[in-house]
């Protein structure tokens, strides 16, 4: 039952964070002149990867479930994914100017 709650609150949280970090650099991108449909998939990826990184580092200690593997990013993976992430934001900005 234990891992039924938590699967569903990775959905909740899945949801509600990857879909306000999207709309916020939806918008971003938006103020500064960059179709956002075009390059919507830099940022969904860029919110999945940052989701999954603060689930594995902080959320999943505070949930229902405590069975084994419940260990956070190594130090390099967290940096070097955050560090993708803002590379697939700060992508669609650069792609703009050739067009």
């Amino acid at each position: 039952m234990r891992t039924l709650l938590e699967l569903i609150r990775i959905i909740f949280l899945f949801f509600i964070v990857v879909g306000i970090i999207t709309f916020v650099i939806n918008s971003i991108y938006l103020k500064i002149g960059i179709t956002a449909e075009k390059y919507a998939g830099f940022g969904f990826i860029a919110a999945f990867v940052l989701f999954f990184v603060l689930y594995r580092n902080k959320w999943q200690f505070s949930g229902w479930y405590k069975g084994k593997g419940r260990q956070k990013l190594p130090k390099k993976l967290s940096k070097y994914l955050v560090l993708s992430a803002i590379f697939l934001l700060l992508l669609p900005p650069v792609l703009n100017l050739f067009p």
